[in-house]
């Protein structure tokens, strides 16, 4: 079956009963005999969005679920009341200096791989383990840096646990979905005095914005499969970006909901010249004050500086969290205050992580890669809980600090050290030569101010310098406001930096409870989809297709003849380009006709690339995410036209796409979601 390509893109069209080709891209139409699709109309995108935002279902509550790198955590808000925003309850457990609205995302699986813990639980019951048997347990944290690493993800994608143990990671994603379901669901319950069925929430996952579109996907196939909803019922999950909930909430503040660190302006009647610690140190109290409460009023207004945004102001949004830092720029559309996303996200892996990362790298200057990398295998628990202790003394880091930070050793790091190397712990502190690190008496390592801003350096140079990057962008010269947001917000060295090499540009502000913003953004969100009007389209979209051959234009070898017909195969039709504007909801229309009038099957192959200038399927970058399958039989008694008109249509929703290719001569239709995991 042959389709003649349309526009440019490739689509195949093959009888059943004949072999697909071996390789992903030898050419669809030589391999398959007569296969192959053509455009027959220019293209032309609709404007269709009332039919996508209005099947919305009533839901009686919005669950939001940020599962961030180091710690995760859950808010809700009843659509009766979208006002006021509940974040879930204490959690047990918790560390001394680390305030616990959020649990550590860690996950703990007993030695048969069943679901046995989550967060401070899991860390607490693993650290209790005795050591031996600790080893047959499976601990996984920090492990969705997974999704932003890898580069191949698929459902099958593995995970290592501290053990060295391997396990898909599908399954411990949506293990711990499942477990923050069943926390909301009995959180809810307790509340409404009876039984809250799954149905009635709506619920909303947040993502980096900068991860790419298998990333995104799998969080989706991840909540499928823990339960939250059922593919058939897709709408009840949004996949939020986490930027863009933060954006949402900072629309919201009130002057008392913030820090502004810009030596611009007083703002609460601190002066730009105060310390960024002590106005700070002066909202900590306030919050912690009204800790107990947990619910957060969001009062129906746009707030005192989002008044004094006009149509067309831009702000950035920085977005820093435990295992990626996130930018992007966002501008206003008055009236309603709608988002439009001016510049397609940009970051890295620059989160809070890195400066773990180095204090790994210092342990392995003093003690050997060799030990510690041997310690954490033989001595996980133990391991766990050295960088618990040093969590809590990377958070006392600040500018102006002068007295030493101790961290504590574990006894079996000091024990083991001392089989492994034959000598003491403080013998190898002294024979290092690490500057600023020293042995106390205590069993303690003392590192200077200085030791410790060294560790933040790298990754906060890095954000320094990737936020550079974008203010020298064009869209982004005029930014009025950057807003700093993420657990990684918190730290007063990354305030500081951001604050002398930006504050002399645009006004910087940072929200209270900094760690929650994105949380209580995705609930709001959640509440209102439609708030969100324009986003980049991160990658090309097309189908492959077959146009007439043209001498000196096609390369020889794209040469097909049939039938007498010369036709360029594999040729890419472009639907939308990557960085290109996207409405929400937009449809982008385009028609094909079978290269051949006799076909019964036509099989339309949707591409995508992170390039935009792609003129085949065969190009380098090009990946296959998506197949239409349409059966033309059952036409007996209609009277097709000579050429027949096959639409196909794509819907750019939020981060999902939706493709459907329709026969108008018989009103067939087949639908399908764009897939990056399986092809």
């Amino acid at each position: 079956v042959s389709l003649q390509r349309v526009g440019g893109g490739s689509v195949t069209l093959f009888f059943l009963s004949e072999t697909a080709p071996t390789s992903a891209y030898s050419s669809p139409a030589r391999s398959l005999g007569d296969t192959g699709i053509t455009p027959l109309s220019p293209s032309h995108i609709v404007n269709d969005t009332d039919s996508s935002v209005s099947e919305q279902q009533a839901f009686l509550v919005v669950v939001a679920i940020d599962f961030g790198t180091t710690s995760s955590g859950y808010a809700y808000s009843f659509t009766k009341e979208p006002e006021c925003i509940h974040v879930m309850r204490r959690w047990e457990g918790g560390d001394p200096g680390v305030s616990n609205q959020k649990t550590p995302t860690t996950i703990l699986l007993t030695p048969e791989r069943k679901f046995h813990s989550f967060g401070y639980a899991a860390r607490d019951f693993y650290h209790d383990l005795d050591p031996n048997e600790a080893k047959q347990w499976l601990y996984l944290e920090k492990f969705k840096m997974k999704l932003h690493t890898t580069g191949d993800l698929t459902m099958d994608t593995d995970l290592t646990a501290a053990n060295g143990k391997k396990v898909k990671a599908l399954e411990i994603f949506a293990y711990a979905l499942q477990y923050f379901k069943e926390q909301a669901l009995k959180e809810l319950s307790d509340q409404a005095g009876s039984e809250f069925e799954n149905s009635d929430v709506r619920w909303v996952i947040t993502v980096p914005a900068i991860w790419k579109q298998p990333a995104k996907q799998f969080m989706r196939q991840a909540a499928y499969q823990a339960g939250l909803v059922s593919p058939e019922n897709s709408e009840q999950l949004i996949i939020a970006l986490e930027p863009e909930a933060a954006s949402i909430y900072c629309r919201k503040l009130r002057l008392h909901q913030m820090i502004e660190l810009s030596s611009k302006a007083a703002v609460n009647g601190y002066s730009g010249s105060d310390t960024v610690g002590a106005g700070f140190t002066q909202a900590k109290e306030h919050v912690r004050r009204h800790r107990q409460s947990r619910t957060f009023l969001v009062e129906n207004v746009i707030g005192e500086i989002w008044s004094e945004l006009e149509e067309g102001d831009k702000y950035v949004v920085v977005d820093s969290g435990g295992g990626t830092v996130d930018l992007t720029v966002h501008q206003i559309r008055l009236p309603e205050g709608h988002l439009k996303e001016l510049y397609k996200a940009t970051g890295g892996p620059y989160g809070s992580l890195g400066v773990d990362y180095e204090f790994e790298k210092l342990l392995y200057k003093i003690f050997g890669e060799d030990f510690i990398e041997q310690f954490k295998i033989k001595r996980p628990a133990a391991w766990v809980d050295l960088m618990i202790a040093f969590e809590s003394r990377k958070r006392a880091a600040a500018p102006d600090r002068t007295n030493p930070l101790n961290i504590t050793l574990p006894f079996s790091f000091i024990d083991y050290y001392k089989k492994f190397r034959g000598h003491s712990v403080e013998h190898a502190l002294r024979k290092s030569n690490v500057d600023f690190v020293k042995w106390s008496s205590q069993g303690m390592l003392r590192m200077s101010p200085d030791a410790m801003n060294a560790l933040f350096k790298p990754t906060i140079d890095s954000i320094i310098e990737h936020l550079r990057d974008l203010f020298q962008k064009p869209e982004v010269s005029t930014v009025k406001f950057l807003f700093l947001v993420g657990g990684f917000a918190e730290a007063p060295l990354l305030q500081q930096a951001v604050q002398a090499a930006f504050g002399d540009q645009c006004r910087i502000i940072i929200p209270q409870d900094v760690g929650l913003t994105i949380l209580k953004g995705a609930v709001l969100f959640g509440l209102d989809p439609t708030v969100i009007k324009v986003r980049r389209s991160p990658l090309t979209y097309g189908v492959g297709v077959l146009n007439r051959y043209v001498e000196g234009k096609h390369p020889p070898e794209k040469l097909l003849v049939k039938d007498g017909t010369r036709w360029c195969t594999d040729v890419f039709d472009k639907f939308i380009s990557a960085d290109q504007s996207v409405a929400l909801g937009e449809l982008v229309k385009r028609s094909y006709t079978p290269a051949k009038p006799s076909q019964l099957v036509i099989v339309i192959n949707i591409y995508s690339s992170e390039h935009d200038n792609v003129s085949f399927i065969t190009d380098p970058g090009v990946k296959k995410c998506g197949t239409l399958r349409l059966d033309l039989t059952g036409t007996s008694g209609t009277t097709v036209p000579a050429r027949r008109e096959i639409q196909t249509l794509m819907q750019f929703g939020d981060t999902e796409i939706k493709a459907t290719a329709i026969d108008i001569a018989t009103s067939k239709s087949v639908k399908v979601g764009i897939d990056f995991l399986n092809y």
